[in-house]
């Protein structure tokens, strides 16, 4: 695998984009046991999110039914398209942010490190059985954080809200090429099943975890801003702050929960 995309490079002079976050993964063994992780059948239909030379897509295509692969690069697409005869994958060049999501049950990439958080809460919006992501390491132990973690973000937040994750593997910097300047990892993502899903105002998330050291209630004077409340619905909001639920808890030690319950309270008094 490794030496068929060094020949590849070699072949076409290609310099990886930095701008597109381009790092080809080089190890097999962690492309096979990613294949493992997502339990890939026949009968699935695979989305891939920037496919750079082909090796993943290439392990992808004889496992599952169908892959889709979004490229960006039109480098890359074309050399995919030269170097491949695949009957089962179909590429999709283009922005993975701006075109239009074929339908698949299941994700499995090497996700540039720009479009990780857009790409995830995208992802989040899909119907989906299992994603298996490689994502900055920062990045993936914010994802797996806990209410009142160091870590813990609005990506926890909205994260925990609609899905399972799972750091399974830590990658060092010397499994991709060109070598990037931070650690990897692999995660795994489930979706809840509809019952246990909490649909939270991202308005609202925003609004808190803009300053998520400080408590709910100072936290939302500090944002009204961001909620964009007319004139009434901010006098509202402002007679409400100190009976708001949890005022006094820090916005970092929020449940999906927590939120909803002050959701419910805003808009229960007509400020959402």
């Amino acid at each position: 695998m490794r030496d068929r995309l060094f020949s590849l490079i070699y072949k076409y002079n290609l310099r990886p984009s930095r701008d597109l976050g381009q790092n080809f993964l080089i190890v097999p063994e962690i492309i096979e046991r990613n294949i493992e992780r997502a339990e890939i059948k026949e009968s699935d239909t695979i989305l891939e999110i920037g496919p750079g030379l082909g090796v993943l897509t290439d392990a992808l295509s004889k496992r599952a039914g169908k892959v889709y692969a979004i490229e960006k690069d039109p480098r890359l697409v074309e050399i995919l398209k030269n170097e491949y005869g695949w009957p089962n994958v179909e590429l999709i060049r283009g922005d993975a942010l701006r075109v239009e999501w074929p339908p698949f049950n299941k994700m499995v990439s090497n996700l540039p490190y720009q479009i990780s958080s857009p790409v995830t809460f995208k992802l989040l919006k899909r119907d989906f059985e299992r994603a298996v992501l490689i994502y900055q390491l920062e990045f993936a132990q914010r994802m797996v954080a806990e209410p009142g973690d160091r870590n813990y973000s609005r990506l926890s937040l909205m994260l925990r809200a609609k899905a399972n994750a799972e750091l399974v593997e830590r990658i060092g910097k010397g499994a991709f090429w060109p070598r990037p300047k931070v650690d990897s990892a692999v995660v795994i993502l489930e979706p809840k099943p509809p019952s246990e899903r909490i649909e939270l105002d991202e308005n609202l998330v925003r609004a808190l975890f803009q300053h998520r050291r400080s408590t709910v209630s100072s936290a939302l004077k500090k944002s009204a801003h961001m909620l964009g409340l007319g004139r009434r619905e901010a006098k509202s909001l402002k007679d409400a702050l100190n009976s708001v639920p949890l005022a006094g808890k820090r916005v970092f030690q929020l449940s999906p929960e927590d939120v909803l319950e002050i959701q419910f309270y805003l808009r229960d008094r007509g400020i959402l």
